[in-house]
């Protein structure tokens, strides 16, 4: 199962995203889940790195493939947008294929 967890200040921004675990959908290098959590993931990093000018702080470990996602400092409103959409896709998913594969919790910061 893919653990996310939400990241949110005290004011419920969202401040980060830790993505953990695989889906166990089809054999691994064939989960269309763990793929496109992976495409949405890589994509909202992407996108803040480019269309903002906020600090951010990421890792991706490779031997298990956990993504780790989070604004340091003050961000912009569109990384908050970029945020909530990622979690949007990830949700999404999820009710498309069944909270089996991806559940959610959230994390105070």
């Amino acid at each position: 199962m893919i653990q996310v967890t939400i990241l949110r200040g005290r004011d419920e921004s969202v401040r980060g995203i830790e993505i953990n675990g695989h889906a166990g959908f089809a054999e691994y290098g064939q989960d269309v889940i763990c793929a496109a959590v992976s495409a949405l993931a890589l994509n909202m990093a992407n996108s803040v790195e480019a269309f903002t000018d906020d600090h951010f702080e990421g890792s991706i470990a490779e031997d298990d493939g956990a993504f780790t996602f989070s604004f340091p400092e003050k961000m912009s409103s569109e990384s908050q947008l970029l945020m909530k959409s990622l979690i949007l896709g990830l949700e999404n998913i999820r009710d498309e294929y069944g909270a089996e594969y991806i559940n959610f919790r959230s994390r105070e910061v």
